[in-house]
């Protein structure tokens, strides 16, 4: 995924500042691609060159509040349909699994617990905004439907991930590397 087409597809959504982008980047896509303001706020300005989003208004101490433009628009459609998405799982922990026989086993268990206890934290996080869409809390739109079937997504794959490291746990490398 690119951070420019993540930030049009928010944009579509309609207008936001920078800092609304960057607060709902970090909820929504934070676990999946993070970016930090300042990625954030450059790439609106290359958008912005390009003319994939224009100021719709500006307002004190310079805040900005940026709307997605047809040229844009097309741009994340094309981007969504056309581009070949990259299926590369750039997991650290699944890296750094392939070394795990090199720890010491007592470490290895406090550190497959911490990894199990943050999948299932980020699971229960994915199933409140699941729920809080089929509530309806934020509509009933396409838009919130797409969010759905996202959060969804990071539910079953967190909970895997969870389940991937207690079993890890029953299953540790038979050798360590001696010193």
């Amino acid at each position: 995924m690119s951070l420019r087409h993540a930030l049009l597809g928010l944009l579509a959504e309609g207008p936001a500042s920078g800092w609304d982008l960057s607060r709902r980047f970090e909820d929504l896509l934070g676990s999946v691609w993070p970016a930090k303001h300042p990625q954030i706020y450059g790439e609106l300005r290359k958008l912005q060159d390009d003319e994939f989003i224009a100021t719709k208004a500006e307002g004190p101490r310079g805040r900005k509040e940026y709307r997605i433009t047809d040229a844009g628009l097309t741009e994340v459609r094309r981007w969504l349909t056309e581009v070949e998405v990259d299926h590369t799982f750039r997991l650290e922990p699944l890296l750094r699994s392939m070394f795990f026989w090199m720890m010491d086993p007592d470490k290895l268990a406090e550190y497959l617990d911490r990894e199990a206890a943050y999948y299932r934290r980020l699971a229960d996080y994915y199933r409140e905004i699941a729920a809080a869409k089929d509530r309806g809390d934020f509509g009933t739109g396409p838009q919130t439907q797409s969010i759905r079937i996202a959060a969804e997504a990071g539910i079953r794959l967190t909970d895997a991930l969870g389940d991937w490291a207690e079993w890890t746990q029953s299953h540790p490398p038979s050798k360590q590397r001696k010193s």
